[in-house]
């Protein structure tokens, strides 16, 4: 995935977070730092309250060497932080349940693409999802194909 192609506003799956600290998926991980630098530089990256839940988990108990909780507090105020933009109202649920049925995906990764449209981006950047689908006009993008 060419990063200088995007345009608007785009939504990181918490996978692209994961994935910029794996050294034993170099390719990857360079592919997901690149995008995260380009979500902050540009102010048009996106992420929701989920994926900082996701991430911040993940990193501290399943990463290879788990985060220490100084290292996640520095990377919530230099990344997750200025990323986060979508907050859960209760309509918000009730349109993540609609996709769930639309979709056939499961609940937390019906949440991830209806925040996604809920904050205006047009691109979800995920490994999980199905590339190339076109959900309520919100593309989905797998940066590794």
């Amino acid at each position: 995935m060419n990063v200088e192609s995007l345009r608007g506003k785009f939504f990181l799956d918490t996978n692209i977070l994961v994935y910029s600290f794996d050294n034993s998926a170099p390719e990857k991980q360079q592919a997901a730092q690149e995008l995260i630098e380009t979500a902050l530089s540009s102010q048009q990256g996106i992420i929701s309250s989920q994926v900082v839940q996701e991430f911040l988990n993940v990193a501290q108990r399943k990463f290879v060497k788990p985060m220490s909780l100084a290292d996640a507090r520095i990377y919530l105020e230099t990344v997750l932080r200025p990323l986060c933009q979508h907050f859960p109202s209760l309509g918000f649920y009730e349109h993540a349940l609609r996709l769930c049925e639309e979709t056939g995906y499961t609940f937390y990764d019906s949440l991830i693409v209806t925040a996604a449209i809920e904050a205006g981006c047009k691109i979800v950047i995920s490994e999980d999802l199905q590339n190339g689908r076109i959900i309520q006009g919100t593309t989905i993008l797998n940066p590794f194909v």
